[in-house]
């Protein structure tokens, strides 16, 4: 077992149901604008959404670890991902660089804490990090994006962590795209679903660490322009190459079926394109075989 992996059998994994984070129609009204939604998410679509989007991993096998409800953050909070990075040392516990998000490191880490889970190490200020800007191209290679929500002394602090337990942290500046207020990760450009093989969005990737995933023996699955505003970039692998994706991206899917890949779909309008979190956002993997 790892923790190291974006495409081991996924094992374990931490997930925040849309009852716990979304509330009610009232909570939704108070905090998605100014958490810059796409669009007011509908409550009762939501919920039926993710039921079957939890059915998923029911079906794989997986055991869940369910993050409570918690007064202290908002609706964000159902893009678990965001918030820790599993090692095999314990959690790290980020530091968020969106300010209407800067509670939810701690309820996950009482989480983690409640669940016997040890925690290696917290992300302090002046540093920010966020699980989205983090990707495991191998269990000794974290790949690290410089965005607006990771900053250099947030990469500093994770790579000081990481060496006494042997991970090179490869930092990857990435590109301004829409500023600030958006929400642009690296996994919102990559997403790894098996040993030599990414879906990516090439226009948003920096030349340097494209051809470092080519020249590490990747095949790069591309993403087409009109697929990736709908969260085609964003595939999470419940096994190597056994990609969960959000439905309505049929160009990528077929993409991936040509690169033998098998491709599940869920609904995701309400719980992951109105608030930009796909399936890789909406869950924080612990272990996988």
């Amino acid at each position: 077992m790892s923790s190291h992996s974006e495409f081991g059998k996924l094992k374990s994994v931490f997930i925040k149901q849309a009852s716990a984070a979304f509330i009610n129609d009232a909570h939704i009204e108070q905090h998605w604008e100014a958490l810059n939604y796409l669009g007011k998410p509908e409550i009762n679509k939501a919920l039926e959404e993710y039921k079957a989007f939890e059915q998923v991993f029911k079906d794989n096998g997986t055991e869940i670890f369910y993050l409570p409800e918690d007064p202290t953050v908002n609706m964000d909070s159902i893009y678990c991902r965001d918030a820790a990075i599993a090692t095999s040392a314990g959690m790290i516990i980020c530091n968020m660089g969106k300010e209407g998000r800067k509670n939810e490191p701690l309820a996950e880490q009482k989480a983690f804490e409640a669940n016997g889970i040890p925690v290696l190490g917290v992300i302090k200020a002046p540093g920010t990090l966020e699980g989205g800007d983090v990707a495991w191209l191998d269990d000794k290679t974290l790949a690290v994006g410089h965005t607006y929500r990771t900053n250099l002394e947030g990469i500093q602090q994770l790579t000081e962590l990481l060496a006494p337990i042997g991970v090179t942290v490869m930092s990857v500046p990435m590109p301004h795209y829409k500023g600030p207020s958006d929400v642009f990760h690296l996994m919102s450009v990559l997403s790894p679903v098996d040993k030599n093989i990414a879906v990516v969005y090439s226009p948003l990737i920096p030349i340097i660490f494209r051809n470092e995933l080519i020249n590490r023996g990747f095949k790069l699955v591309e993403v087409p322009d009109e697929e990736f505003d709908s969260m085609g970039c964003n595939v999470l692998a419940l096994a190597p190459s056994v990609c969960l994706m959000v439905k309505g991206n049929p160009k990528t899917k077929a993409a991936l079926e040509n690169a033998g890949c098998k491709v599940i779909e869920y609904q995701g309008a309400e719980i992951s394109v109105k608030g930009g979190g796909g399936p890789t956002c909406l869950t924080r993997p612990i272990e996988r075989l």
